[in-house]
């Protein structure tokens, strides 16, 4: 009994040393019992009692979700490239417009926004008839597209290593897209003997999914430039003459594929 008396207090206390240490709770939800020594730029220090206290082990920060400390406080950490508190003082809006579209009869307005660090959505809205009239059609409608932006992540990771700027890189975005419009053209008749010609307006509609590769470089966390090009599958109400539907061309009785491409120029916005 007496042997009990003394033990007792040896069991509490080491139950209270055991639950009165540091967690490191990994990204893979392990769990690590140990002492904290450090927290350093990229790595955290730590000994485990039970193993030694002269042997000090170190992880990376990449792999912690959080710490626990005994008092029960917490530290948590984010990825060095993916984390957002790392690109917190960048600009993750951009407003662009399509540097070639009124060439080709129509300006494109598009509006970016940074979901996390590596994907962005992007909305665009096309204005057809505001742009050369090339054809003498005096088109009017107009086209919108909606896409999702995949920035392409290094092919390897170093410690300490991110993205120069969270909307910079070589990115693959899938992409809808639909566009209305109607154009006049020009027609011979022949009536009472006598040869005229006439006008009249046809009116269309086109849908498209595209795949889109494109490289987006920003300077200065100001100003933006955005150079794409995409392929995909559409169709369209009157596919047997029209193959330009000003947001994309393609989708007609010849073949369902599509293809875009352009040039944005933009500014970022906070």
């Amino acid at each position: 009994m007496n042997h009990l008396k003394y033990l007792l207090p040896i069991l509490l206390f080491s139950s209270f040393q055991l639950s009165a240490q540091d967690r490191i709770v990994k990204t893979n939800q392990d769990t690590i019992a140990c002492k904290v020594k450090e927290v350093l730029t990229d790595e955290v220090k730590y000994i485990i009692p039970e193993t030694s206290n002269d042997i000090l082990f170190g992880i990376d920060k990449n792999d912690i979700l959080k710490i626990i400390l005994e008092n029960g406080k917490e530290l948590s950490f984010s990825h060095s490239l993916y984390g957002k508190e790392t690109y917190e003082n960048q600009k993750k809006h951009a407003i662009k417009v399509d540097f070639l579209a009124p060439l080709t009869g129509n300006t494109t307005l598009s509006y970016e926004k940074l979901i996390r660090p590596s994907r962005s959505w992007e909305v665009s809205l096309g204005i057809i008839g505001l742009g050369v009239d090339n054809d003498d059609e005096n088109p009017r409608g107009a086209f919108a597209k909606f896409g999702m932006k995949f920035i392409k992540s290094p092919d390897f990771y170093l410690k300490g290593m991110r993205y120069a700027h969270v909307l910079k890189g070589t990115y693959v975005k899938p992409e809808i897209a639909f566009s209305i419009y109607s154009r006049e053209y020009g027609y011979d008749y022949y009536y009472n003997g006598y040869w005229g010609n006439g006008e009249d307006r046809e009116s269309n509609w086109a849908a498209a999914f595209n795949i889109i590769v494109g490289k987006q470089y920003v300077f200065n966390d100001i100003f933006l430039l955005d150079m794409y090009f995409g392929l995909g599958y559409g169709f369209s109400k009157d596919n047997d003459y029209e193959s330009y539907h000003y947001g994309f061309s393609g989708a007609n009785s010849d073949t369902p594929l599509t293809i875009t491409a352009g040039l944005k120029i933009g500014i970022l916005l906070k």
